[in-house]
């Protein structure tokens, strides 16, 4: 049995993060203790690596109440294609965001040729709309489809192996 702290230690998570959960109906206490704190037991903790999952795919909190909530594959599969097609028209927005600089970049004279830092990279995706979230995603996703890519990536920002290695880290969580 965990408490909520040790719960959201484990899953490095934040206790706010964790009743935020309780709140939405995902993740409740196995218990209470007489002072009133929760604990979690190993039922919670495997419905919380559920959970974790799911919001590492970038799957809605109403989204994941939902599969939690039914043990039907046809509506799972329903869910996670969607979240599959989302992610499809985000990927093909960055594209034509990326394609869009790629025309603006080109055509200036004026603009210093730099090479990228991870810096000026994260700067281009919050001007394209993305959020630290958003941000943590795609790497979340570039890690697990394509970790050598990844690591070439990471390595042509000049990022040290150090901060590569945490990087990734970071990224399968």
């Amino acid at each position: 049995m965990l408490s909520i702290s040790k719960l959201a230690k484990k899953f490095a998570l934040s206790r706010a993060t964790l009743l935020y959960y309780e709140r939405e109906g995902l993740l409740e206490p196995a218990s209470r203790e007489a002072n009133g704190y929760r604990v979690y037991g190993d039922r919670e903790i495997a419905r919380l690596r559920q959970i974790v999952g799911f919001r590492s795919y970038g799957v809605s909190v109403r989204d994941i109440r939902e599969l939690l909530a039914r043990d039907d594959a046809q509506a799972h599969e329903k869910i996670l294609r969607k979240r599959f097609t989302q992610l499809e028209t985000d990927i093909q927005d960055l594209r034509r965001q990326q394609e869009a600089l790629v025309a603006i970049l080109g055509q200036s004279q004026t603009l210093p040729q730099q090479p990228m830092s991870k810096e000026r990279w994260t700067n281009v995706m919050r001007s394209a709309g993305m959020s630290d979230e958003d941000m943590h995603n795609w790497h979340r996703e570039f890690e697990t489809r394509e970790p050598l890519a990844h690591q070439a990536f990471l390595e042509s920002l000049n990022l040290n192996r150090t901060k590569i290695e945490r990087i990734r880290r970071w990224s399968r969580r």
